[in-house]
């Protein structure tokens, strides 16, 4: 079929397989331009198929000729519906893997449950004995816990207090103030209990308990801390509370490591559009300035170079950039003063009128479409194709 973008609030609910290849295309051209660092050989990816996961998978893959295992949840296209890009993704990743000659295979399923964690142990120990990095990359907006089997759904809310937040109508360019009510007990554990440390943890524990960490094994997850702009539904929210979890479980798995000579980091990286952070409300609008200054600063960055450099200068590097919280730092561009005062100046001065002056609305829109696989040059999107595309060696 022709595929064209239908954008229901913040979701693309289409998704156009040569576009996704597109995607995964230029990122491997990107790390491939790249000297290779001399990093991991057998490397666990869970969350892998889209955003920083799937960068961290290319990066493995064709920039450090790594063997890969990633988990993800993908739904698969039909007759009549585009698979989701996750798919597309890792679907043109195996390709180009089996091209290159490199070892890749594919869970599919629910990450958080004991069963894909079994399955994905069996696969190691049959295919690479131990793997020596693993990338936690989840972000699911809800959770069944694997041993009470309660369901926990996430909430982006503030707490102790209601707020009143602007944000973006991306589609219509139009300022917007929302009203957010804050979180109530259960909302703050349920959002921890899916976007916090535990599933890290037990994934973790599961793995060494197999005896199937390498001796040196290193691990991190992914978080992101930004500026004061959005610590009200960010930091200070529901969200906030979670990742402050995630660092506390990275001191525990640390902990851990130690008899096996491991690592557990948490590693802070810049913010990018993704589904995750198109989601929360006052993003779209942040995103939109941030991009603007960087731009015009010469820094900014996507998924896959902020993954390159978070290889090259944090976790493969003897003397990492390390804060006072023991996390790895990429987003150094972003904090930049200059960079946080100006965006700063624009969001308290932002109107409908001057916003095209303020902000990088193009950009944004054009990079929330490209994760869909949609605005990629040289695609045809005119063009009929075929929506049910296989991946190889997805178990």
């Amino acid at each position: 079929m022709i595929v064209e973008p239908r954008v229901r609030g913040f979701l693309c609910v289409t998704s156009h397989p040569d576009g996704c290849a597109r995607n995964v295309q230029e990122q491997i051209a990107y790390i491939k331009s790249k000297p290779e660092i001399d990093g991991p050989k057998r490397v666990l990816i869970i969350g892998a198929s889209a955003g920083y996961g799937l960068a961290a998978r290319i990066f493995s893959a064709f920039g450090a000729s790594a063997a890969t295992i990633g988990v993800f949840f993908e739904k698969a296209g039909t007759d009549k519906k585009t698979a989701s890009a996750g798919w597309y993704n890792s679907a043109e990743f195996h390709r180009q893997a089996t091209i290159s000659g490199v070892y890749a295979k594919s869970i599919n399923g629910d990450a958080f449950s004991k069963v894909i964690k079994e399955r994905t142990i069996e696969v190691i120990k049959s295919d690479l004995g131990q793997v020596d990095l693993v990338v936690y990359s989840l972000a699911a907006p809800r959770r069944e816990h694997p041993v009470t089997g309660l369901i926990h759904q996430s909430v982006l809310k503030p707490i102790g207090k209601d707020i009143c937040m602007l944000g973006l109508d991306v589609q219509k360019g139009r300022l917007q103030k929302s009203q957010i009510l804050a979180a109530n007990d259960k909302e703050i554990s349920d959002t921890v209990s899916v976007m916090g440390g535990e599933d890290w943890m037990l994934w973790m524990q599961a793995l060494q308990e197999a005896n199937v960490l390498a001796t040196g094994i290193k691990t991190t997850a992914f978080t992101y801390i930004g500026e004061k702009i959005t610590w009200d539904i960010y930091w200070h929210g529901t969200i906030g509370v979670a990742k402050r979890d995630l660092d506390l479980k990275a001191l525990a798995i640390r902990k851990r490591l130690q008899a096996i000579g491991g690592d557990a980091r948490v590693s802070v990286l810049k913010a990018v559009v993704t589904q995750a952070s198109a989601a929360i409300p006052i993003m779209p609008l942040y995103l939109s300035i941030l991009f603007r200054e960087m731009k015009r600063n010469g820094t900014h960055e996507g998924c896959i170079e902020q993954i390159y450099r978070l290889f090259k200068e944090c976790l493969y590097k003897d003397s990492p950039r390390i804060d006072n919280s023991g996390r790895l730092r990429v987003d150094n561009l972003e904090m930049q003063p200059q960079i946080q005062n100006a965006v700063s100046r624009s969001w308290s001065i932002a109107k409908d009128e001057n916003l095209d002056d303020l902000a990088d609305l193009p950009g944004y829109r054009d990079e929330f479409l490209k994760i869909f696989g949609f605005n990629f040059r040289g695609v045809d999107y005119n063009r009929s194709v075929e929506i049910q595309v296989p991946i190889e060696k997805l178990i």
